[in-house]
């Protein structure tokens, strides 16, 4: 196996990780503080920004059909793990069970929501990720890496961002308590994309002198 394709298995499966893990948490809402402004968010948004970061490395390491192709496997991952919530709901807990009916069904019993509505917003907005990042990797000639991470981020997070909280909550909060939540929760993505862009090209650089790239060659896989 070479170091390339190596590299390319362990970020997908670090993809598909904070993915689920994204949808798994996605429930619980917390407010976090940077000092000029408190945010109001799902805990799902904190692992994933993690993977528009790994989309944006396989995007400029691989090349937009292998970046694709692990978007899907992201989404049959995620339907997977939800057809497996929904058959356990189907057992009832034994009488000593540290987690009873009750509490399982309250963390998951919206799992079929939140899930939907993150694949949803996943499958839109990843793809619109990849397509401007590979739009303005093109348009600049491989150069100005900085500019394609965070100009894909932007339209693509606030897609994402919208779709999942507007079916998360269509009937159970106003339009304009939506709307904050919509902004807010952009709002943070952006500060994140904007604090991984060294990220991004540290690892880029690394994996790139790693596996024997230069800056902007791609690996064929």
């Amino acid at each position: 196996m070479t170091k390339g394709f190596k590299i390319y298995i362990y970020l997908a499966g670090l993809f598909i990780a904070s993915l689920i893990i994204c949808n798994l948490i996605a429930n619980k809402f917390i407010t976090v503080n940077l000092g000029f402004k408190t945010f109001t968010i799902s805990a799902g948004i904190l692992p994933y920004p993690i993977t528009f970061l790994i989309t944006d490395l396989l995007s400029e390491i691989y090349g937009i059909k292998s970046t694709r192709n692990i978007v899907w496997s992201g989404f049959f991952a995620s339907i997977f793990v939800l057809i497996v919530i929904f058959i356990s709901k189907k057992f009832n807990s034994i009488p000593n069970s540290p987690v009873d009916n009750e509490t399982f069904n309250i963390v998951f019993g919206n799992s079929w929501r939140i899930i939907f509505g993150s694949m949803t917003a996943y499958l839109f907005a990843q793809f619109i990720d990849i397509k401007i990042y590979h739009f303005w990797k093109k348009l600049t000639n491989g150069n100005h890496l900085w500019l394609r991470n965070n100009f894909s981020t932007i339209f693509s997070q606030l897609v994402d961002t919208s779709i999942v909280v507007t079916i998360l909550f269509i009937n159970a909060l106003s339009g304009k308590e939506i709307l904050y939540l919509i902004i807010d929760g952009w709002i943070f993505k952006m500060i994140i994309a904007l604090i991984d862009t060294p990220i991004l090209y540290l690892s880029n650089s690394i994996i790139k002198k790693y596996i024997g790239l230069k800056f902007s060659q791609e690996f064929k896989l």
